[in-house]
């Protein structure tokens, strides 16, 4: 086993990426259902930076409640270390990658060690490095629940209905909106390999990265407004969502759907009126699902883009570089 005390980037309070502190704790011991991973590598998402501040972007009553300091993160890639007496399938030396207990934002993965529920991890695809397999679990698992398979039953905070998503194949045309990102590149690849149609819309600096992970069309949103040249598509997936997603209401035919990946606010009688459906979910963790991905990844059918890495100690910059945005697939924290 290793010493008892590790590096870790920490919260003492809320603010910019200048409040992520490198200190060192102690290593965690794997709980019932768990087992101790010495990380690798640590993938950067949104909900990091929510944390962060506060999730004061969250409606109070969806906002989880957690105690400071707390370690942030939810996307490990690294090696079985350690495994609690109850756990099956996974021994000490196993590869594997997750993530971590969401939605709960207690993943604690900017850590050396981290203790993760079984349950939330799958092996590590052979066929990709530690850095691409951290950048995989929330952003891959947020564009499969959302196109392909929801795989749980847990109400979301967001809507009522349970999230259903539409059958994808040749006949159908797919509008991915922030297409560069991570969950959008990931939806952009899930839905071809379905045999979509698939429009992406980016800034132009993404097109070629784009066309090569196999878009169909490609509109630079800073030059033209997809919602003027788009009409007739089946299903918007909106990886920006929130206040401008009603736009693309208007690119769906009847009977189509938008999916906004955060949620915006839409005029329940403009939908009705253009026959068309609203649907999201929150991404939830889920070993099984990402085992099932990570063949598509080993097969190269997915890819996981990176945008840039940075070591542990460095997460600040890493936070910096996300809120500058244009962000080109993933940002990764790399661990010695």
């Amino acid at each position: 086993m290793p010493t008892h005390t590790m590096r870790a980037i920490r919260l003492h309070e809320h603010g910019g990426p200048e409040v992520l502190r490198y200190d060192e704790v102690p290593i965690p011991g794997p709980g019932p259902g768990e087992v101790l991973v010495r990380v690798h590598a640590v993938g950067i998402n949104p909900p990091d930076w929510y944390l962060r501040d506060g999730l004061s972007n969250l409606p109070p009553e969806t906002r989880p409640t957690f105690d400071l300091p707390v370690i942030p993160g939810t996307d490990v890639s690294g090696v079985v270390e350690a495994v609690a007496t109850d756990v099956e399938g996974f021994s000490v030396g196993d590869e594997v990658f997750g993530l971590l207990r969401f939605p709960s934002f207690d993943g604690r993965a900017y850590a050396e060690y981290v203790a993760a529920p079984a349950s939330d991890l799958a092996r590590k695809p052979a066929g990709i490095d530690h850095v691409h397999a951290a950048g995989a679990p929330m952003s891959l698992l947020t564009a499969w629940q959302f196109l392909i398979e929801l795989g749980h039953d847990h109400p979301s905070p967001f809507q009522a209905a349970r999230h259903r998503p539409v059958a994808l194949g040749a006949d159908t045309t797919v509008l991915v909106n922030g297409a560069a990102g991570g969950v959008g590149h990931f939806a952009l690849q899930l839905a071809k390999w379905r045999g979509a149609r698939v429009i992406a819309v980016a800034s132009g600096a993404h097109e070629s990265f784009l066309r090569e992970l196999g878009a169909d069309e490609f509109i630079d949103y800073t030059k033209s407004r997809p919602e003027e040249l788009v009409h007739g598509v089946d299903l918007v997936l909106d990886a920006v969502g929130g206040r401008d997603s009603s736009r693309f209401l208007r690119t769906l035919k009847r009977g189509g759907a938008l999916f906004p990946v955060f949620f915006g606010e839409y005029d329940e009688e403009e939908t009705a009126k253009l026959g068309v459906t609203v649907s999201g979910t929150q991404v939830r963790s889920h070993g099984a699902q990402l085992a099932e991905v990570g063949r598509l990844l080993d097969a190269g059918t997915v890819r996981v883009a990176i945008d840039s890495t940075f070591p542990l100690a460095d997460a600040r910059a890493a936070h910096e570089r996300a809120a500058r945005g244009h962000i080109q697939g993933k940002i990764v924290l790399t661990v010695a």
